[in-house]
């Protein structure tokens, strides 16, 4: 028998034509940073480098038959959960994940090319962060995508918004939150961007990178699928976190551009190198 020397991540995500994000882009991080991906596919984009036309989704029913074949046959070292198009599966893969909890799971629901970025449906939202962000190693989003969930429990509120969203999710179980875009800092080519790390007890660390002159398609995913990645290669949630932004940035900065679109990250800029530091 062959014994499995490559960790292996589950992904559960939409399939993107354009390779830039989701199932694809998950695949190509998995195997630019040494593991091998298994995917479940929770729906099917028509979209290109400019935009996402529409999506048709997968049956919950299906989610859980994909999934639950792999998870007989195979061992997963880390879960990676995206974009999910109806709340039956959301519930259906959170009772899967349910049934592994030593097993890490990064969390990227968003899909920002959507045109309502995934966030127009209240219960979908409530869902989320009911039945899968407590099981979350680390949930990644942006500070708007913080923000439209914390409509769906936030009444007023005044001080410091974004740690008292942060500790909400925190609080339900979520190991880390890993907020996008929190900060810019400077002009031209010397201006910097910055993503924050939270954990139940507040900031954890601030990471900033040069600002890159984009758009760019699939930036938040290849960012999560390298958390999952990372984890899976036994690396701590914080040098996982580290070693995430750092990559990300340098597929950002050797981005191509294959389209008349946005410029898409290119995940083997480093040929296959891993580097952890």
């Amino acid at each position: 028998m062959q014994i499995q020397t490559t960790p292996l991540i589950l992904t559960f995500g939409v399939a993107d034509p354009v390779g830039a994000s989701g199932i694809q882009a998950d695949l190509a991080v998995f195997g630019a940073l040494g593991c091998h991906g298994l995917s479940v596919l929770t729906g099917l984009l028509i979209a290109d480098t400019a935009r996402i036309e529409d999506i048709d989704d997968v049956d919950a029913d299906w989610v859980v038959d994909q999934a639950r074949v792999l998870l007989e046959d195979m061992t997963v070292a880390a879960f990676k959960v995206g974009a999910l198009t109806s709340i039956e599966q959301a519930s259906a893969i959170a009772e899967i994940i349910s049934d592994y909890p030593q097993v890490p799971l990064i969390l990227d629901p968003f899909l920002s090319g959507l045109p309502d970025s995934g966030l127009a449906d209240d219960d979908m939202l409530m869902a989320i962060r009911q039945i899968l962000v407590p099981q979350a190693r680390v949930l990644l989003l942006s500070q708007v995508e913080l923000a439209r969930m914390a409509e769906t429990w936030r009444e007023g509120g005044s001080g410091d918004l974004l740690a008292q969203d942060v500790a909400e999710l925190t609080g339900m179980g979520c190991d880390l939150v890993l907020v996008t875009g929190t900060g810019s800092a400077g002009q031209g080519d010397g201006a910097t961007i910055s993503n924050t790390l939270y954990d139940e007890n507040g900031v954890v660390e601030t990471f900033s990178e040069a600002h890159l002159a984009g758009p760019f398609v699939g930036a938040g995913s290849t960012m999560s699928a390298a958390l999952a990645a990372l984890l899976a290669r036994q690396l701590t949630p914080l040098e996982a976190v580290r070693s995430a932004q750092q990559y990300t940035h340098g597929a950002l900065a050797h981005a191509q551009r294959f389209g008349m679109g946005k410029r898409v990250p290119n995940k083997f800029f480093r040929a296959g190198q891993f580097d952890a530091a």
